[in-house]
């Protein structure tokens, strides 16, 4: 008994420990003009970096199944924007522009330089908004279903929003999820993401898509920096379309993904890794002799 328990404490628990952090990650808090808390979790410690940003009304756990896994190759950076997740809730307007500063504070907070982004649904705009405020800081953007461009007009989107604002906004806001999640055969990933995203609070979610309407994100300015596009295939993702993002894009891959749903990085976690990995091999975005 008394060699094995020294075995215990010198091995066993060590092991335990890292298998735990790989898990869950390293969690921090880095501070916006000094007083709002932004979370973020740290996973790995090796270049390059990447930066997962959650779509709207998400968090961080949406990306449970690439941080964890690709942390154990690179540093992996899952952040909560304000207004989500365990960051601050503070009444406010939720604007890319401030999820980009938040952005940038988590990143200067991790002492990280330079990173590829990966944006999910609204957060498309949010890393492209970070990336015209902070070139220097971008080497890469990985793009999943969300557009360049808007595809309805202010009005259109006035009349989108209307039903969220009413005191109806968990039932207006869940038919919305289950439109999203309908094509996922997987009934309990449904109702995760369901639970996840009602849990945004009802000023924070309605605030973010007024804000979607600013021209100013829409801007037709060019991305000179690899892209990675994966989208799931639907009728708004067009020939036309697919040609004015590479009229954007110079180094644009490309990917339209059959089968799979709005959440494609939840459905098929394995393909959209590997997806990940050969676009940074690619665009030798990994370190020398990975």
């Amino acid at each position: 008994m008394r060699k094995i328990i020294p075995f215990f404490l010198a091995v066993v628990m060590p092991a335990i420990s890292l298998m735990a952090q790989s898990t869950t990650g390293q969690s921090h808090f880095a501070k916006l003009d000094g007083d709002l808390k932004v979370h973020y979790s740290v996973y790995g410690k090796a270049d390059p970096t990447l930066v997962f940003i959650h779509g709207w009304a998400c968090d961080e756990t949406v990306w449970n199944m690439q941080a964890p896994e690709l942390g154990k190759e690179m540093r992996c950076i899952t952040i909560d924007l304000p207004g989500h997740g365990e960051s601050d809730k503070p009444q406010m307007s939720y604007t890319m522009h401030l999820y980009a500063a938040a952005i940038d504070t988590v990143l200067r907070d991790a002492q990280v330089r330079s990173a590829i982004l990966v944006g999910h649904s609204n957060g498309v705009p949010v890393i492209r908004q970070f990336y015209r405020e902070f070139q220097t800081s971008v080497s890469g953007l990985v793009i999943v279903e969300g557009g360049l461009r808007p595809f309805v007009d202010a009005a259109s989107m006035q009349q989108f929003i209307a039903p969220l604002r009413g005191p109806n906004y968990p039932s207006a806001a869940g038919k919305f999820v289950e439109s999203m999640t309908k094509p996922i055969k997987d009934e309990a990933l449904r109702q995760r993401i369901k639970t996840l995203m009602l849990r945004t609070p009802q000023y924070v979610a309605v605030s973010e898509f007024e804000n979607t309407v600013d021209p100013e994100l829409w801007k037709e300015d060019k991305i000179n920096v690899p892209v990675l596009m994966i989208l799931a295939k639907q009728p708004v993702w067009t020939e036309e379309y697919e040609r004015f993002v590479r009229s954007l894009v110079p180094q644009l891959d490309y990917q339209v993904w059959e089968n799979v749903s709005h959440f494609v990085m939840m459905e098929k976690p394995r393909e959209f890794n590997d997806a990940v990995r050969a676009f940074l091999k690619s665009n030798r975005l990994l370190a020398q002799g990975r």
